[in-house]
């Protein structure tokens, strides 16, 4: 039977700090909530590409747009920019880099799950 849960992302079960970016990760039974924030400057395939070992992103993101703009490249050459309020269904097989000088703040629902 499933269960009322309650997490605060300042007690994180996971927090990683790759280059530009900031990985806070909550458990919430058998699923899992990233809060992810994107520093100025950010481009995924210059900062998460040596960790990831891909060109681009290979993982899906099911996400909800907090604060900052974003812009999302797909491998068929199709972009969106995101901004605040935005909620977002991005495949695998993506770049993506911040835009402006404001840092990009997403929640994202499916990123911390295994891919596969």
């Amino acid at each position: 039977m499933a269960k009322l849960e309650k997490r605060s992302f300042d007690t994180a079960d996971e927090r990683r700090t790759p280059s530009n970016a900031e990985i806070v990760t909550v458990k919430l039974g058998d699923r899992a909530v990233m809060r992810v924030t994107y520093f100025p400057g950010f481009r995924w395939s210059t900062d998460m590409k040596s960790i990831a070992g891909t060109d681009i992103c290979q993982a899906y993101h099911l996400g909800y747009v907090i604060s900052g703009r974003c812009r999302v490249a797909m491998e068929d050459g199709s972009e969106t920019d995101l901004g605040p309020g935005d909620a977002v269904s991005i495949p695998a097989g993506h770049d993506a880099w911040v835009l402006g000088d404001e840092p990009f703040v997403i929640l994202d629902f499916a990123g911390a799950l295994k891919q596969g």
